[in-house]
């Protein structure tokens, strides 16, 4: 890809550009690596520790399913809070009186 801000560099600089650039990716492709190794040992782990102990994974799941319910009812209640507001006259028409149509 051709960026034109190099252009005032000599062919030198450039190349150092190019090295630095490659090495960077170079080490942000090695922390990926790694992260996705750290996070597969965390997954490994996790697993065993709830087919070693069945009442843990038994809370884990109730505590899981206490939040989705709580999100649930977070959305319904904000889906609901967005109902009421359409009916009355938006924020936005307040400032665009035409918006509406009113």
């Amino acid at each position: 890809m051709y960026n034109g801000e190099y252009d005032n560099l000599s062919f030198e600089e450039q190349l150092y550009l190019t090295e630095e650039e490659m090495r960077r990716r170079h080490n942000q492709q090695m922390f990926l690596r790694r992260n996705a190794q750290l996070l597969q040992q965390e997954l490994s782990f996790e697993a065993e520790l709830l087919e070693d102990n069945p009442e843990f994974a038994q809370t884990i799941h109730a505590f899981n399913m206490q939040e989705i319910q709580s999100n649930q009812q977070g959305l319904q209640n904000i889906l609901g809070s967005e109902e009421s507001a359409s009916k009355e006259q938006s924020v936005w028409s307040k400032f665009f009186p035409g918006l509406n149509g009113r």
